[in-house]
């Protein structure tokens, strides 16, 4: 007696079709939570950083108000540029004279676009504003009151991140 009933060891196409199909639709729902996850870590990191260099002018001026930071009368007392911060001033209520530093490095705000990050002058990627500046019409001046993003996009929070 023949057995002709053949058993073949693979996948049909169908098994492979919806297999496939599948994978697509499991891709298609990651593919826009990974996205988020992106840009929450990036707005995460945007937060951090405004803080950081905020406190540091901030720590500039409390110590300019204090006299260990040499200004004139007419000056306001806020950093006169960011790289200040990172270089230091001289701090003369010390009898060695040694530099108050604030920063460590000015950070690099991680909502620009990669090709718009000018890696020479770090400082060039933040907008300043000066303590003459209206908050609605940021301009630089003669000092740093602030700072904000320069990257035209916008937060998951609808708020644009220049407005942080």
């Amino acid at each position: 007696m023949i057995n002709l009933v053949h058993h073949y060891k693979g996948f049909t196409l169908i098994e492979l079709v919806v297999t496939v199909a599948i994978v697509a639709v499991l891709a298609s729902v990651v593919t826009p939570m990974l996205q988020m996850t992106y840009q929450r870590s990036k707005e995460t990191e945007l937060r951090a950083n405004l803080r950081q260099m905020r406190e540091a002018i901030d720590a500039y001026k409390k110590a300019a108000d204090e006299g260990r930071i040499k200004k004139s009368i007419d000056e306001t007392g806020y950093p006169p540029n960011l790289e200040i911060l990172v270089e230091g001033a001289v701090d003369e209520k010390d009898v060695n004279k040694k530099k108050l530093k604030f920063l460590r490095r000015i950070p690099i705000d991680p909502t620009l676009p990669k090709d718009k990050v000018d890696t020479e002058d770090l400082s060039r990627n933040w907008g300043v504003r000066s303590y003459e500046s209206d908050a609605e019409n940021p301009q630089a001046g003669d000092d740093v009151y602030d700072i904000y993003s320069l990257s035209e996009r916008q937060g998951i929070n609808g708020v644009p991140y220049a407005k942080w």
